[in-house]
This record gives C-alpha cells, structure tokens and sequence, in this order.
C-alpha cells in the first residue's frame, strides 16, 4: 500500500510543478536579486574645513582695537589738544594782526609779497612770493613795529610805518625789501615832505 502511495506521488510531482511555474521561479529570483543588490556603502565622517591664512587675517582685523590702540590714539588726541592750546594767540597778538597790510605788495627790484589771512586761523597769515610760502603769526616787539614769524622756516615780515622787509633769518639774508602797501606809499610821500626827526637829533626846540 505504502508503495503504492509513494509511486502517485512521484508520478503526481511534475504535474504540480507545471501546473505553478511562478512558485517555482521566485525562489531563484529572489535569490538572484539579493546577490545582485550592492552593499550599503557605511557613512563617511564630514571633516571640518581648516581655518585657512586668508581667514586668520579677516579674522583678525575685525577684531576690535587693541587696549594699547586705543591708548595711543587717546595719547594722540591730547597731544593735539595741547598744540592748539599752545598755538592760541593772546589778546595783545590778535591786537597786532588787525595792523597788518594785506594783499599784493610791491616791493624793490620787481619782488612782491601777497600776505593773506588765514580763515582757519584767526590771527595768522598765508605770506607768499616768488620762491616762498610762510604761515606766519604775529609776535609784540617793544619798538612797536608789527612783526610775523614763521618760527619752523626761520621767516620774519616786518612792517614799520613807510615800508616793510622780509627776511629768513636761517639763511641770513633779505628775500624782499622797500616793499609798501598803499597806506606805507602814503606815509612814505608824506615822510618826503616832512621828514620825521632822528633820534640823533635830540629834543626839539621849544
């Protein structure tokens, strides 16, 4: 009997194997796919950028003013406070430059002066020539007579009634004399008329 079993089956096995062919070829298929299919690569560590040179360098101007930056600028500022402190004229040197002659004076020899004020300076003068150029402020005398000076250039102008002269006095010599503005051209003719007395004279009669 169990023979008999046995041989319908073997007779019945590729019946049923004709009969559901798809059964059949999943298998190999999904046993090709999977060989088929690559591995997952594993994940790669993302390294951070070094910081380069050229970013030290950003970095480091926009950084904020060192302590000692700032002190020197600070140093800087008081420094400048105090030269225009010193550079303020007195009342007595304000009083002297409203005497000065200004614009183009003709001196001897066909030398001239232009003496200008400076607007940014109440006080001192823009004196210039052929070959010069002063930044002058004026100095009291006890003669009376009004004097500027250049003290880095070693340049004085002084005036006097009749005329005016300008020197430097570091290459000790005259770079303009006999010069006269109107009013000096006045005063001069008036000096020719009456010439005013020396002191060499001594005291005028009663």
């Amino acid at each position: 009997m169990k023979t008999l079993v046995a041989s319908a089956l073997m007779l019945l096995a590729p019946a049923l194997a004709w009969s559901n062919p798809a059964a059949t070829l999943v298998k190999p298929a999904a046993k090709a796919s999977a060989k088929a299919a690559p591995k997952a690569a594993p994940a790669k560590t993302v390294a951070k950028p070094k910081a380069t040179k050229k970013d030290k360098t950003t970095v480091a101007k926009a950084s904020p003013p060192s302590s000692r930056t700032q002190l020197r600028s600070g140093a800087a500022q008081v420094a400048a406070g105090l030269a225009a402190a010193e550079a303020a004229l007195t009342p007595e040197e304000l009083q002297i430059a409203q005497l000065v002659h200004t614009g183009h004076i003709a001196c001897e020899l066909g030398a001239s002066v232009d003496i200008q004020p400076d607007a940014q300076s109440p006080g001192r003068f823009h004196v210039q020539g052929k070959g010069f150029k002063y930044h002058m402020a004026p100095v009291a005398t006890s003669t009376g007579a009004v004097r500027l000076e250049d003290a880095s250039a070693g340049a004085v102008w002084l005036q006097i009634a009749n005329k005016s002269m300008l020197m430097n006095q570091k290459l000790g010599q005259r770079m303009a004399d006999e010069c006269m503005s109107p009013q000096q051209f006045a005063v001069a003719e008036g000096f020719k008329k009456a010439p005013p007395r020396s002191l060499l004279d001594g005291p005028a009669n009663p």
